[in-house]
C-alpha cells in the first residue's frame, strides 16, 4: 500500500527514496534556464531522458516519472492535472495558433524545448502593420537593390513573421515546386549571415527551417521606410 506524502517525507533517503537539496545549498546545482530571444522562447531543463523514453514518446503524452515522491506531492497540492500532458498541449497550441512546430532536443546536459514567437522583432521595436502594403512593398523594394535579388528580398520579407522551410517558402511565394533559384537565393542569405538554421547540426532535416540572425533583423529595420 502507498504511504502518503507526509510519511514519506519523515523517512531516510535510501536505495529506493531520495530528496532533491534546495537553492540554498551551497553545492553546486543544475538549473533550468529560460531564454528570451526575438523569435523564440528557449528552456533547457538538466536531466537526460530516461532508458526507453525518446523525444517521440513525450510528444505524444507519453511519460515516465523521475521522482515519484515530488510527483506525488504536485499531485496531491493539485499543481499537476495529468502526467505527460504539459509537452503534448504545448504542440497542440502551437498548432492552434499556426506556429511552427517547437523543437525538442538533447543536449550536453539535459533537454532544450524551443518554442517559436508569432512574430519576431528587435526589443522595444514595433514591427510595421502586415496590412500596410504600401509601407511592405516599399521595404522590399529597399531590400532588393540592397540585396541585388528580388527573390531574395522576398525570402527575407517572409522570414520577418515566422522560421519556414523551403516548401513553406516556396508556396508563400506562389511557387509550386522548390526551385533552383530559391536553393541559390537561401544559400546567399546564408553565406551572407541575414539567416540561419533552426536545425544548424541536421542541415538536410525534413523539419529544417530558416530565420532571421540579428543582422537580418538590422537589415529590414535599417531599410524599412
Amino acid at each position: 500500500m502507498t504511504q502518503p506524502t507526509h510519511l514519506l517525507l519523515q523517512q531516510p533517503e535510501g536505495k529506493t527514496l531520495e530528496f532533491k537539496r534546495d537553492l540554498s545549498s551551497p553545492r553546486n546545482v543544475l538549473k533550468t534556464l529560460v531564454a528570451f530571444f526575438n523569435d523564440r522562447i528557449d528552456i533547457e531543463s538538466p536531466g537526460l531522458l530516461l532508458p526507453g523514453m525518446t523525444i517521440e514518446d513525450m510528444k505524444s503524452g507519453i511519460s515516465r516519472i523521475r521522482n515519484p515522491v515530488i510527483a506525488r506531492v504536485f499531485r496531491e497540492l493539485g499543481l499537476t492535472e495529468q502526467w505527460g500532458s504539459g509537452i503534448k498541449r504545448i504542440f497542440e497550441s502551437a498548432a492552434q495558433q499556426g506556429l511552427p512546430e517547437p523543437l525538442i532536443e538533447e543536449i550536453a546536459t539535459g533537454i532544450r524545448l524551443r518554442i517559436w514567437l508569432a512574430q519576431p522583432h528587435a526589443a522595444g521595436q514595433t514591427p510595421a502593420p502586415a496590412d500596410d502594403t504600401s509601407i511592405l512593398q516599399r521595404l522590399e523594394s529597399r531590400l532588393e537593390s540592397r540585396l541585388e535579388s528580388k527573390l531574395a528580398a522576398k525570402v527575407l520579407m517572409h522570414l520577418t513573421t515566422q522560421p519556414m522551410g523551403k516548401a513553406d517558402l516556396a508556396k508563400a511565394l506562389g511557387h509550386t515546386t522548390v526551385s533552383g533559384e530559391l536553393h541559390k537565393q537561401i544559400r546567399r542569405l546564408l553565406d551572407s549571415g541575414h539567416i540561419e538554421m533552426t536545425l544548424p547540426d541536421k542541415p538536410t532535416s525534413r523539419l529544417q527551417r530558416y530565420r532571421l540572425t540579428e543582422a537580418g533583423q538590422a537589415l529590414v529595420q535599417q531599410e524599412r521606410p
